[in-house]
């Protein structure tokens, strides 16, 4: 790892924790060059998935472009990196165990839909409005009355 702070790769490591599932370690680093300390995550990289988009085009997953999605509909809301982390890789371990190397881009939204929900009302909606290609504000609307109802 390189410091980013001097840019060494000189550096040891302080601490180390396994995630709740397992999936991920996160480890407490300490430059040798300048005394910098920071986190890194380790995650299993998930070769030779496919996900099958709604118009039957298959891409390589990006594991970081689901991140990015879910920062997107999170952004200034309380919802901190970790646990966005950890949402992804909780659907990751979902929908792989479900379908093995190719994913239906509809199960990957699902799964963060039901997540975000449980996590955060604003952000699920921002991300249900993007996942459901909401048209008008009726849509909106809709969704919000859906949030006081029991999940399906």
């Amino acid at each position: 790892m390189r410091c980013p702070k001097c840019t060494s790769i000189e550096d040891k490591v302080i601490d180390s924790r396994i995630s709740k599932e397992g999936s991920t370690i996160r480890r407490r680093r300490e430059c040798l060059e300048c005394g910098h300390r920071y986190s890194t995550t380790e995650a299993v990289l998930r070769d030779g998935v496919v996900v099958i988009k709604r118009d039957g085009r298959r891409e390589e997953f990006d594991r970081e472009k689901l991140v990015r999605a879910v920062r997107a509909a999170c952004h200034k809301r309380p919802v901190d990196l970790e646990q966005i982390t950890m949402l992804v890789e909780d659907v990751m371990d979902s929908v792989e165990a479900q379908f093995d190397t190719e994913i239906p881009s509809h199960a990957l939204g699902h799964g963060v839909m039901q997540r975000l929900r449980n996590i955060d009302q604003v952000a699920y909606v921002r991300f249900a409005s993007v996942y459901k290609e909401f048209r008008d504000v009726t849509e909106f609307v809709d969704e919000i009355s859906s949030l006081g109802k029991p999940q399906k």
